[in-house]
């Protein structure tokens, strides 16, 4: 039955929510311009049966918003009824809102590029634009019980930097400027609900990248973090490394030594066993070791899984790796990483304990803005040392150099040690 209590802000203490980011089985997030409300529920209840409590949703940007001052009110009912066909399965939804870039596709309104190419994080009408858009979608939603909060998109910060081939450039300070903006229009259209921003991986690993780690661990109510380990990280530590299966759990303690509230939430927003660098033999083994790893850290507000069904074949031109992601198949059928999900949210679920605090913490000697955070990245210094203490068992966590000394940050985290990189043996 749906929850009848509103969505809020996590509260410490809270017990880790499981979920799984919703790639419809037929036409893939193509399925907007077809919806099919029947087959939209057939994929709710496939992921419904596996045990897990809400999905993450994807509206294509360009098909919601097709023009800059046409909002297609289609195309939000369309959003709507799909929330509530969750809510009819006891299922949560948190929509991202400007799609974006989706599995090596970019989906970019046509009013921002070509004849009419403007930055999508400084141009004054762009901005109008994005804002209109995130307020008519959280608005619209506002008054559901299950309806978590707005992602403002699915690794956004891909458009503003190397390696995409067409950035539109900023500072840090002009990005922290658009996150503050597009949150603050989130939260007036639906007050207390989860809204939040979520990059890929350089926002914690590129020297120079304008969103900072201070950014995702300061601005929104939660930190997201998104682990893949097709990063470098299977390919230079081997499937069945340590560094492999702790990096989800690696980024969750990173992401905490730029936090200024000790206690702050973070949610594994995207996880998933990417064939080849995660053999699909592996995929059960590798889905149980990173949510394991994942459980042991404190303050977790979930983990959702990327993602719920396969790509289908029939489809063209996607990355190999993307096609066999899901943890369902295109027709609905359960995959060993599915099944593992299953058991290991059942069996958290029949002994709930929370994780002790994380008393040994690597001290990173980095600024505020980290614009040389390079030594966090698979093969850097930082990384690999946490690699090694996780080895031995220490269960590490991340403290920036200029709070090691500060014996109230300490406290209230429950760190009893720190050590820097040079304290740690080398191989």
């Amino acid at each position: 039955m749906p929850s009848t209590t509103p969505a809020r802000t996590p509260a410490p203490g809270d017990a880790p929510r499981f979920g799984v980011n919703y790639t419809p089985s037929q036409g893939w997030f193509h399925h907007w311009l077809d919806f099919d409300l029947d087959a939209v529920r057939a994929d709710l209840d496939s992921i419904a049966a596996l045990g897990l409590d809400h999905v993450r949703v994807f509206p294509l940007w360009p098909v919601f918003q097709p023009n800059r001052t046409l909002i297609r009110p289609r195309a939000v009912a369309q959003l709507a009824t799909l929330v509530d066909a969750a809510a009819e399965r006891g299922l949560g939804v948190a929509v991202d809102g400007l799609q974006g870039h989706l599995s090596s596709f970019d989906f970019r309104p046509s009013w921002t590029l070509t004849w009419h190419r403007r930055n999508l994080f400084t141009d004054p009408e762009v901005l109008d634009g994005q804002a209109a858009y995130l307020r008519t979608l959280a608005s619209a939603l506002a008054d559901r019980p299950n309806f978590l909060g707005m992602t403002l998109g699915n690794e956004i910060n891909q458009f503003s930097g190397d390696p995409h081939p067409d950035p539109d450039r900023i500072t840090p300070a002009q990005a922290e400027s658009w996150l503050r903006r597009m949150l603050a229009e989130c939260e007036r259209a639906a007050p207390g609900r989860l809204h939040l921003h979520a990059e890929y991986d350089a926002a914690w690993y590129l020297d120079d990248h304008p969103f900072t780690p201070a950014h995702a661990a300061r601005i929104g109510a939660v930190t997201a973090v998104h682990s893949w380990v097709f990063n470098g990280t299977a390919q230079r530590y081997g499937a069945d490394s340590v560094a492999t299966g702790q990096h989800a759990a690696y980024l969750i303690e990173l992401s905490k030594a730029w936090a200024e509230d000790p206690g702050r939430p973070v949610w594994l927003q995207e996880v998933g066993a990417p064939a080849p660098h995660i053999a699909p033999d592996r995929a059960a083994g590798f889905t149980r070791t990173t949510v394991a790893a994942a459980l042991d850290c404190p303050d977790v507000w979930g983990v959702t899984w990327w993602c719920s069904h396969d790509v289908d074949r029939s489809l063209a031109d996607f990355p190999e790796l993307e096609y066999s992601l899901g943890l369902l198949t295109s027709d609905r059928e359960v995959k060993p990483a599915g099944r593992a999900l299953a058991e290991a949210v059942a069996e958290f679920r029949s002994g709930i304990s929370r994780p002790r605090p994380r008393t040994t913490a690597l001290v990173l000697d980095l600024p505020d803005e980290a614009s040389k955070r390079s030594t966090c990245a698979p093969g850097g210094a930082f990384f690999e040392a946490f690699m090694r203490l996780a080895a031995d068992g220490a269960r590490p966590t991340a403290v920036l150099a200029s709070r090691a000394s500060d014996r109230d940050h300490l406290t209230a985290r429950g760190i009893t040690e720190t050590v820097t990189v040079d304290d740690v043996d080398r191989p």
